[in-house]
């Protein structure tokens, strides 16, 4: 009976031993620093560090010094800057403490649709905004729903939102971030201040660029940072997202362009280069040949098109109709790529053209 009861007890005290191990581990994982993106962690903290946007800026300033702001609309191209803005004024504003309590975002991937907006936005809208910063600075009396990629919003959703912008305006200010601003509902863009983000310069890129390879310790040549910004085509998220990803697969050595492409997954112009010159030769064995081993190793044909088009227009080796033949069948295959065609037999179909623009003369 002894031994029946000791049993259970002995099997007991495991448990409580594995519980205390697994919680001693987790207090020391606790004490690890947690790896975080470098896109986040170069993220504008205040309206100052905004790149390039200079006239987005001056406004936010001069609004947070009289601590208002009127309802915003972001719009420009994806990476320059759009929701860093908002959520660095929005810091400035109210402080780190109301800062989650005043602020509501909501993104393209979270649920958006005219019942969310009917419940969720307008509940929070109708909410007053009370209390006053821990820092003793002034705290301005309402609160900001940031909507994020806005034009994937539907019309019946927008609508709905145009009521709520005006019924709410004493306690809510509205910004709106898109990619399209003609895909916003006109009565909304009419009851926002607009503001067009530029795509960053070639400069400012640069820039910030070799700031975050200096504080993260990365060698890159210069070369390879011009061809960074290059392939990143003013996106800056892009290029430092390119730059995190280079230098762990380098893992402390100098990154090249070399390694640019292969992350960036860009073409190299010496492919570009033979698959033209298998094009002037005439020969359609050759051409289908360079094709396959092209889709063989895994380039993707919408991004042939894009460099296929800047190496085009900018060479001199073609007459005008020739580029404008090329031109004109570049944006047909990219149309039919966008609508889900075969990747080879649209390539087929562009090189025959390309082959015999070239070879008629």
């Amino acid at each position: 009976m002894q031994a029946f009861l000791k049993g259970p007890a002995s099997i007991s005290t495991k448990p409580v031993a594995a519980k205390e191990k697994s919680a001693a581990s987790s207090s020391g994982e606790g004490k690890r620093t947690k790896p975080i993106p470098w896109v986040e962690k170069y993220r504008p903290k205040n309206v100052d560090e905004v790149a390039f946007q200079d006239e987005v800026v001056a406004v936010l300033k001069k609004s947070l010094e009289g601590a208002d702001l009127p309802n915003l609309l972001f719009y420009g191209p994806p990476g320059t800057g759009k929701t860093s803005t908002i959520l660095a004024a929005a810091r400035e504003l109210f402080g780190p403490d109301l800062f989650r309590q005043r602020v509501l975002e909501l993104n393209a991937s979270d649920e958006r649709g005219i019942q969310v907006i009917r419940e969720k936005v307008k509940a929070f809208a109708q909410l007053t905004a009370a209390g006053s910063r821990s820092d003793g600075k002034m705290c301005p009396p309402f609160k900001i729903v940031i909507l994020d990629e806005a034009d994937s919003m539907t019309s019946a959703a927008q609508a709905a939102l145009r009521r709520t912008m005006e019924k709410e305006s004493k306690t809510t200010r509205f910004c709106l971030i898109c990619n399209y601003i003609s895909r916003i509902i006109e009565p909304l863009t009419s009851r926002c201040s607009k503001f067009r983000f530029k795509p960053l310069s070639d400069s400012i890129q640069q820039q910030r660029l070799l700031d975050v390879s200096e504080k993260e310790h990365v060698k890159i040549s210069n070369e390879a940072v011009s061809y960074l910004v290059k392939v990143s085509e003013g996106d800056l998220r892009k290029a430092i997202t390119f730059l995190q990803s280079a230098t762990r697969l380098m893992g402390g050595k100098e990154i090249t362009e070399k390694i640019i492409t292969e992350i960036a997954g860009v073409i190299p112009q010496e492919t570009i280069n033979e698959l033209l010159l298998g094009c002037q030769s005439g020969s359609f064995e050759k051409l289908e040949t360079l094709a396959k081993n092209l889709i063989n190793e895994g380039f993707a044909v919408a991004q042939l098109v894009n460099q296929l088009h800047d190496t085009i227009v900018e060479s001199d080796d073609y007459s005008d109709k020739q580029k404008s033949a090329i031109v004109e069948k570049l944006a047909e295959v990219d149309k039919c790529l966008a609508d889900g065609a075969d990747e080879f037999l649209q390539l087929m179909s562009l090189c025959a053209l390309v082959m015999q623009q070239l070879t008629q003369n």
